[in-house]
């Protein structure tokens, strides 16, 4: 596979990068693992954004899958591969499933095809998840989903990275009108907490990257209009269908207390009617 496309940038930070980083991967430069250091040091706690989200999209992926007779999805604003990547669980419980990843960062095309160079079901398209329609009509998407069968469309974690003024709630509109029925979406954003956290956090994206918004649980809600928000609603990531065999769950099945960082990420599923 031939990849093409401007050379990697590694003398400024990434979004994909920073989040690699925090999760514990290795495919970052020191200016992200300055950005990613500013979470660690100044913020303690912050990284537990990072894994609530990955763990909620890996239960949504499994869920869509074994419940669902949907078997194509694609994931906008993907990120660097790491573990347990959308094709892996979607694929490891049904190996038919096709998945486009989307990312404008030239660094994930070039990990992204060199991972999937083997797996004829999945593509890595850049492409910016603000031109829903050149997504939508690119020719490895076109190659591996069938838009007159239901999709699940994956918005994890990229929402927050889109300003109001780029019409975050167009873009689900825009996926929400050239799918068909029985389409899910998941998302997952940050969500403001009215505290000090929150205001610093997002000050040090916006300083950093120019983007990085937490909204209400009134406006991430409201960016999902048109579409039948599925039990358990928008919440805590950790709480969004949890596994609670899992040892941090009690035996009588209470919830765990969650940091003020966990009540940040939400999550939610919602189905075009």
């Amino acid at each position: 596979m031939t990849v093409e496309g401007p050379s990697i940038d590694s003398t400024r930070p990434s979004i994909a990068r920073v989040y690699d980083y925090l999760l514990g991967g290795k495919d970052n430069y020191a200016v992200d693992r300055e950005v990613g250091d500013v979470f660690l040091r100044d913020l303690p706690g912050s990284v537990a954004i990072a894994f609530a989200n990955r763990a909620a999209l890996t239960r949504a992926i499994a869920q869509i899958v074994t419940t669902t007779g949907i078997r194509q999805f694609i994931d906008l604003g993907s990120g660097l591969p790491t573990a347990d990547n959308v094709h892996q669980v979607a694929q490891g419980h049904a190996p038919e499933s096709r998945i486009v990843y989307v990312d404008n960062d030239p660094q994930v095309l070039v990990h992204g095809c060199a991972l999937l160079e083997q797996n004829d079901r999945t593509r890595v398209v850049r492409a910016d998840v603000r031109d829903p329609e050149g997504v939508r009509t690119h020719p490895d998407t076109l190659e591996l989903i069938d838009f007159d069968r239901p999709v699940a469309v994956v918005l994890s974690a990229i929402l927050h990275h889109v300003n109001d003024e780029e019409d975050p709630a167009g873009i689900v509109r825009h996926w929400r009108d050239h799918v068909p029925s029985g389409s899910l979406f998941f998302v997952s954003h940050f969500r403001s907490g009215d505290n000090p956290e929150t205001a610093e956090a997002e000050r040090v994206l916006q300083r950093t990257f120019g983007r990085g918004r937490w909204r209400t649980g009134e406006e991430i809600a409201s960016l999902l209009e048109g579409l039948e928000i599925l039990d358990p609603g928008i919440v805590p990531a950790p709480l969004w269908r949890p596994d609670t065999t899992a040892n941090r769950w009690s035996a009588d099945g209470a919830q765990p207390e969650l940091s003020v960082w966990q009540h940040l990420i939400v999550a939610g599923l919602a189905r075009k009617a």
